[in-house]
């Protein structure tokens, strides 16, 4: 099995972090979010996201995202709010609004997802990804994101 590290995750660019996903197997990335590294990645992941995001293809978008990341140290989850309004996505410190679209997904799927080494559709199809709200906004989500590529 190759190793595969993520303690120094902010140092990694979106591309190395594709390929150091796409070459784990599920149970590297679970364990990686199942331990003490899970809040320094997350918060890494989710404090990238705004600097993804693609104004010029979110046109009018106003939408509040939840993004539920099960797995969690003792069986719980962690949860992200993205805001997206007036052509910027933001990121909120403490999820407060009411979510036009919650995501949830388990860890590996999570960080298959944000590295462009998963197919959102076929993790919604399988059960892998749950979406509740705006289904619309769900099958456009990776539209609105420079997703990287491994």
């Amino acid at each position: 099995m190759a190793e595969f590290n993520l303690s120094d995750f902010s140092s990694l660019d979106p591309a190395q972090f594709a390929s150091l996903v796409k070459n784990a197997s599920d149970a590297q990335l679970n364990e990686v979010l199942g331990g003490d590294l899970r809040t320094k990645v997350l918060d890494e992941i989710f404090r990238r996201m705004p600097g993804l995001f693609r104004p010029e293809r979110a046109g009018n978008t106003e939408a509040v995202i939840h993004w539920i990341i099960t797995g969690a140290p003792g069986g719980g989850s962690d949860t992200y709010e993205l805001v997206i309004a007036n052509g910027a996505c933001a990121l909120s410190e403490t999820p407060s609004h009411e979510p036009k679209l919650a995501v949830t997904v388990g860890p590996a799927d999570f960080l298959k997802l944000v590295s462009g080494n998963g197919n959102p559709v076929m993790m919604f199809m399988s059960g892998k990804l749950k979406a509740k709200g705006d289904l619309a906004l769900a099958a456009n989500i990776a539209n609105l994101f420079n997703i990287p590529k491994a």
